[in-house]
C-alpha cells in the first residue's frame, strides 16, 4: 500500500509543473466557450432572469482584473462541481476575457 501512495504521489508532481503552466493567456477561447456554455450559462441565467450573459456586462460586475477572473473560475468550478482541470479553467478564462472583460 505504501508503494502504491508513492507512485501515485510521484505522478501527482510529475503533472504539476503542467498545471502551473495553465493560465488565462494560454487558454483557448473555442474551448472554453464550449466548456462555459455546457457548465455555466444555465446557472447565469437563472440568476439573472434568462440571459446569462448579463452577469458579465452589469454595471457593478465584480471582475476588474485577470486574477479577479481566475478566482471567480475556480470558485464556480468548486462550488457548481464541473470537475474541471487547471487547463479546462485556463480556457474558460480565455474565453470570458476575450469576449466579455478584456484585461490587459
Amino acid at each position: 500500500m505504501k508503494i502504491l501512495l508513492v507512485i501515485l504521489g510521484l505522478a501527482l508532481y510529475s503533472t504539476a509543473p503542467a498545471f502551473a503552466d495553465a493560465d488565462i493567456d494560454k487558454g483557448d477561447v473555442k474551448i472554453g466557450k464550449a466548456l462555459h456554455d455546457k457548465s455555466c450559462i444555465a446557472c447565469h441565467a437563472s440568476k439573472y432572469g434568462g440571459d446569462g450573459s448579463k452577469m458579465y456586462t452589469r454595471e457593478d460586475h465584480k471582475v476588474t482584473t485577470k486574477q479577479q477572473l481566475v478566482s471567480r473560475v475556480k470558485s464556480c468550478n468548486k462550488n457548481v462541481g464541473t470537475g474541471w482541470f487547471p487547463e479546462e479553467e485556463a480556457h474558460v478564462e480565455a474565453y470570458l476575457n476575450a469576449t466579455y472583460y478584456h484585461l490587459k
